[in-house]
């Protein structure tokens, strides 16, 4: 008998390996099948096995759970579900709004008496960038496994997912102290462009994978506010580079 379960917290090829190995050990298990990209696992077994004992065998940082099939006669049972459910997303997304709220009024700060948008966009990139970058920082290993999974560059150049982050870091240093500000500019509109073509193509796909634009140190799922960080930047590189401002 095949049965798939939901499992949570695998961000890497490395988790997945670990997964797969943990439920095979399993008696009973003759076979498992894990897709990184839809956070699930397909598990084959001669006889029928708790739930409660297949988390016994995980590492503490995965949780299964069985995937529910969806009910269209339970709307009611449904629609309270999708509301935990956003309730969840919201709470999972305030690490990644409250650090964009922090660098808007930080940027804000820097300029409030002498005011200037293309100054205060400057070091709101600036800002963003070092940022963005520090988490990434923080597991250099398992983020550009995390990357690939929807940057399209990523997953034709793997080397190009080791050096992102360092590539931010260098562009908030050059936005903040303003050095070839529009070379900045260029590869800000080529590197975010390509991943935000990745980030919508998987929002249309409506695959549920987590999101490393801090990395993987916080888990953060893939949504459309990911889609909304980057049109941000990519409309301010724009104007920056048209001098509307």
């Amino acid at each position: 008998m095949k049965h798939t379960y939901k499992i949570s917290g695998m961000t890497c090829s490395s988790c997945k390996a670990s997964v797969e190995k943990s439920l095979n050990d399993l008696d009973n298990v003759t076979k498992v099948d894990v897709n990184l990209e839809s956070q699930e696992a397909t598990i084959t077994m001669n006889g029928h096995i708790e739930v409660s004992e297949l988390q016994k065998v995980l590492p503490s940082k995965y949780s299964i759970t069985k995937k529910e099939h969806k009910n269209v006669f339970a709307s009611a049972q449904n629609s309270n579900f999708e509301v935990k459910e956003e309730k969840s997303k919201l709470q999972q997304l305030k690490p990644l709004l409250l650090i964009i709220f922090y660098i808007a009024v930080a940027s804000i700060l820097l300029h409030y008496k002498n005011w200037s948008w293309s100054e205060f966009m400057l070091d709101f990139m600036g800002l963003f960038y070092i940022v963005f970058s520090f988490f990434k920082m923080l597991d250099l290993k398992g983020f550009p496994d995390s990357f690939k999974m929807y940057d399209p560059l990523a997953k034709q150049v793997p080397f190009y997912g080791w050096v992102y982050p360092f590539i931010e870091t260098a562009l908030g240093l050059m936005f903040l102290m303003r050095f070839e500000i529009n070379i900045a500019l260029i590869v800000t509109l080529i590197v975010l462009g390509i991943t935000t073509i990745g980030v919508t193509k998987t929002l249309l796909d409506k695959k549920s994978i987590r999101c490393a634009c801090l990395g993987t140190a916080l888990k953060l799922p893939m949504t459309e506010a990911t889609f909304i960080e980057n049109a941000i930047m990519i409309v301010m590189a724009t104007l920056m580079l048209l001098n509307i401002f």
